[in-house]
């Protein structure tokens, strides 16, 4: 990188940040989104579904949290704190004669390293053996097998249910769910793991935990750009270039002394601060597309720059991502300070402006109690729009659309 261009860049951002310290407080006043995505972003689901709740055996779920309490905050919680909203949730039936939606409260994140991060490995004969269970019990599987079913499934590359990349393109979705909804934090363009209908969802990220360290609102914004974690996975990709498509490492050798860049591989106390502090903050793939970053930025009011190539965020319909982020493809990653020094302060503004709307942050979030407008409601509102279902979802008696004993050997075995 050139000394002229890196004096160049400098310059941009320290006027950049000059001006935001001169505007902060006009900058947290909010904007509402204008057009369909506001009205989304506002709708109420209850009284336009109705949703059934399987009783499964506490060992598909409840037994799994009291075996690994930790499960409930790692970034795939999303899926138990769904099955506890739902369990109260006005939208819920207790019969299933009525029902639009049927739901099966499967926890299939709990199997843990003793670091906390889920493996995946069992999951496939977990979800089989829960869909054995329902469709033995209750005529409604059967029906449609599973077309009026949604499921939620938050590992990495969602229900093809592996953390690395390749080997989850050459497993697939599990068959057994290629007709159901799938509600997902994995999306990306054009992806085998990725199902046509699918409701993409934020990960989870701890709401009570970010509450208690936000920061007052007239604090300035003195930090540029903000990333921590990983550049490198040294372990699980030792000769490099594989994980995150080598984006991170690109960060890492164009901007690791810049001035301009606050990025590192530690993880302070203060980091929930940091970012509040932040004009900018880097939301680059791992070994998935998204991260709790793009929640964490959100929620903090930092525009989220986004680095992921073809990536589906989440709830595209309700939140105007061009509008409050900034999308970086892979490739210009050795371009990002002029690319960020370049946008215009009245842009800047109003992305923060948009940012500060309570609304856009509420749907980010798996709070508990749950609040209206928030990340359960934007589930339901997602699958209130897809009623009512086609007549074709429907099956003759004795039709068969599945393969159930289709897939790795390994997955069909007992669980």
């Amino acid at each position: 990188m050139g000394k002229p261009r890196v004096a160049l860049a400098l310059a941009a951002a320290l006027a950049l940040l000059l001006s935001c310290s001169d505007v902060v407080v006009r900058a947290q006043d909010t904007e509402r989104i204008e057009g369909s995505a506001g009205d989304v972003l506002e709708d109420d689901p209850v009284g336009r579904l109705k949703v059934y709740i399987y009783e499964l055996p506490t060992k598909y779920n409840k037994k799994m949290v009291a075996k690994d309490s930790r499960c409930l905050s790692h970034m795939f919680a999303a899926e138990i704190f769904m099955h506890r909203f739902l369990l109260s949730s006005a939208t819920r039936t207790m019969n299933p004669e009525e029902a639009d939606w049927f739901y099966t409260p499967v926890y299939t994140t709990c199997d843990l390293t003793p670091w906390g991060h889920p493996l995946p490995f069992k999951s496939p004969r977990i979800m089989r053996s829960a869909v054995q269970f329902i469709s033995s019990h209750w005529p409604y599987w059967n029906r449609t097998e599973g077309a009026d079913h949604f499921f939620v499934v938050p590992h990495d590359f969602g229900a093809c249910f592996h953390y690395q990349e390749e080997k989850a393109i050459e497993r697939g979705i599990l068959p057994l769910l290629r007709r159901a909804t799938l509600v997902q934090t994995f999306g990306q363009k054009d992806h085998v793991c990725l199902k046509e209908g699918s409701i993409n969802i934020p990960p989870y990220a701890p709401p009570q935990k970010m509450k208690t360290h936000l920061v007052p609102p007239e604090t300035p914004r003195s930090i540029f750009v903000y990333f921590r974690g990983l550049f490198y996975d040294t372990a699980n990709d030792p000769e490099g270039g594989y994980y995150a498509r080598g984006a991170r490492a690109s960060v890492w050798e164009n901007f690791k002394n810049n001035p301009l860049f606050d990025i590192s591989t530690d993880h302070p106390p203060t980091y929930y601060e940091d970012m509040q502090r932040a004009i900018f903050c880097l939301c680059p793939l791992g070994w998935a597309p998204w991260s709790p970053r793009l929640v964490e930025a959100v929620v903090f009011g930092c525009i989220p720059v986004i680095i992921a190539d073809d990536i589906v965020l989440p709830f595209a319909d309700a939140i105007p991502w061009d509008e409050i982020g900034v999308f970086i493809a892979e490739d210009d990653v050795p371009k990002l300070d002029t690319i960020l020094t370049s946008i215009p302060m009245e842009v800047i503004l109003r992305k923060q402006r948009l940012l500060a709307n309570p609304s856009m942050k509420q749907a980010m979030l798996f709070p508990q109690p749950a609040q209206p407008g928030d990340a359960f409601h934007q589930i339901l509102n997602g699958l209130a729009r897809k009623l009512p279902h086609d007549k074709g979802v429907y099956l003759t008696p004795g039709q068969k659309a599945l393969n159930w004993t289709q897939g790795p050997k390994g997955d069909l075995k007992p669980w």
